[in-house]
């Protein structure tokens, strides 16, 4: 691991590892975690402990991810094993991961060595159309949600959905709004353009892109127009760069230098306050040539130190960026918990 990662460690926005680990084991999370030893290599799987350290990974966003197959009651209750999955990973590893719930709490975990675990809901649908299970997912340490996954939800269009609500419908925007008074982080990626807009009329507090590229380098649904990109200078959020194949490359196989296209390309329209990374590891099929699992991420930034980054440019790309998106998103917020 590089002296730079060792300074600024990566805060990473999305890792799909509670899912991958409750495909495999259930959804039980004492089955779960007695189930599997991450501190041994886990070459099944892109993470485990030693490649975390391996990788400078500081600050993880754990996806509580729920599958659009899911709804309803099945889709809360999928989210909350996810959650409890996370909280039983980290009473079993107290040595290696943390959990955090604030800016000042992943700090003080990386400070000791630990990597701060977060967590982020990925699928609006596992609200189930309730502002109360928003608040309950936000006391129980989520920070971020996901305001759709591949479908629309009925308060909101996904990017890989036909249109229905035109970008958020009233409701959706009451989600933005109370997300904004609890200091959860509205989260973009999986979202139609048309919902990126309207969600940044309505927030007040910075938004994030845990796991998306560019659009103008790849053309994919999935990716953000620069118009979008533009906008984040204004509302103070972040692009977190993802290194999924398909979002970054049009060939058979992402390399590298792709994932350094398109963080240049948001460095470039955004800004260097409003990049950031999000590999989704654990949640994809394929990886990018040279970041094939958690430990590689240093194989990027010495990639980027070639090109003529600089040390506090790096340093605001691997977790300075995200992390001051999370301080600001607790202090506008009106609850405090």
């Amino acid at each position: 691991m590089s002296a730079l990662l060792r300074a600024a460690p990566i805060i990473d926005g999305h890792n799909d590892l509670p899912w991958a680990l409750r495909k495999r084991l259930g959804p039980d999370a004492a089955l779960v975690a007695a189930g599997i030893d991450l501190t041994e290599p886990q070459p099944d799987l892109h993470t485990d402990l030693g490649r975390l350290r391996d990788g400078g990974v500081g600050g993880q966003f754990w996806s509580v991810y729920v599958p659009c197959e899911l709804t309803g009651d099945a889709a809360v209750a999928a989210v909350l094993e996810q959650i409890e999955i996370v909280h039983a990973l980290a009473a079993r590893y107290p040595e290696h991961l943390r959990l955090a719930r604030t800016a000042g709490e992943v700090e003080t975990a990386i400070a000791d060595g630990r990597v701060a675990s977060l967590l982020g809901a990925e699928g609006g649908h596992c609200i189930a159309e309730s502002l109360g299970v928003l608040r309950a997912l936000h006391r129980l340490g989520v920070r971020y949600l996901t305001l759709t996954h591949n479908r629309n939800v009925p308060w909101a269009d996904s990017a890989t959905d036909e249109p229905v609500a035109g970008g958020l419908t009233g409701f959706g925007r009451q989600v933005v709004a109370e997300m904004n008074r609890l200091g959860m982080l509205v989260d973009l990626s999986h979202v139609a353009p048309a919902t990126m807009r309207d969600a940044l009329d309505v927030s007040t507090a910075p938004v994030i892109f845990s796991h998306s590229s560019c659009r103008a380098v790849r053309d994919h649904p999935r990716n953000v127009p620069d118009d979008v990109l533009a906008r984040l200078p204004e509302n103070g959020g972040v692009c977190m760069v993802t290194f999924v194949p398909a979002f970054v490359s049009a060939g058979p196989q992402a390399t590298v230098a792709d994932v350094v296209a398109h963080v240049e390309h948001a460095r470039d329209v955004a800004g260097i306050d409003h990049v950031g990374l999000g590999g989704d590891f654990d949640g994809v099929s394929q990886v990018a040539v040279g970041l094939e699992d958690v430990s590689t991420y240093p194989a990027l930034f010495d990639a980027l130190l070639d090109r003529g980054w600089t040390d506090d440019d790096c340093a605001k790309l691997a977790g300075h960026n995200v992390l001051r998106v999370l301080r600001t998103a607790e202090e506008l917020a009106t609850v405090r918990r």
